[in-house]
């Protein structure tokens, strides 16, 4: 019989939300701006056409300034929306954080009537948000499945950002969970399980 892992993701999610309260808000943009300054350095970042990334809440790493960086750099970003009545998100092209209003669960999302829904991801780089991730790459998100949903006919690069106090040997991953490829935190980057993906 297969071990029920949810138990376990569930303790884990408030551990480790609870390490990303506790930072300060100096220590935190300390970290938050090395992190941007590693991902702005990858190549898949350079060479990307689109950036595919979530808008940050105040325990995630910060991507407010990755996205007023990518559209000075001339990337076109695209942020996600949850679909209403499901556990689908769509990514909407946006030109500045000002178009984005709050959506499902609090988070800052794009007006679908007013923002260009993306549906070519070629040459994206799509960034992907975590309370952890492992060495494999497997990341413990919120317990939606959005994300490992829409990764799972995502074919182009991915990187997950990551403080290295929330790096974990080993994360419990069932059939459905998405690898990324590259795991970004403020330490280092490593290169994951995932990488040959896209």
């Amino acid at each position: 019989m297969k071990q029920d892992i949810r138990p376990l993701k569930a303790e884990l999610r408030s551990r480790l939300k609870a390490l990303r309260t506790d930072m300060t808000a100096a220590a935190k943009a300390e970290l938050d701006q090395k992190i941007l300054n590693r991902t702005v350095n990858l190549w898949q970042y350079r060479e990307a056409q689109s950036l595919l990334v979530y808008v940050s809440t105040p325990i995630e790493v910060d991507t407010h300034h990755l996205i007023e960086r990518a559209l000075q750099d001339g990337r076109q970003v695209a942020v996600p929306r949850c679909v209403p009545g499901t556990r689908e998100m769509e990514f909407y092209q946006i030109h500045s954080l000002s178009e984005l209003s709050p959506g499902a669960f609090g988070v800052l999302e794009p007006d679908p009537a007013q923002s260009k829904l993306l549906t070519d991801f070629f040459r994206s780089l799509c960034i992907v948000p975590a309370l952890a991730f492992d060495g494999q790459g497997f990341r413990l998100g919120y317990g939606k499945g959005y994300y490992d949903r829409f990764l799972a006919r995502f074919s182009g690069n991915t990187v997950g950002l990551c403080y290295d106090a929330c790096m974990l040997k080993r994360l419990p991953s069932g059939r459905f969970d998405r690898p990324v490829g590259l795991v970004v935190t403020e330490r280092k980057t490593m290169i994951c399980a995932g990488a040959g993906r896209g």
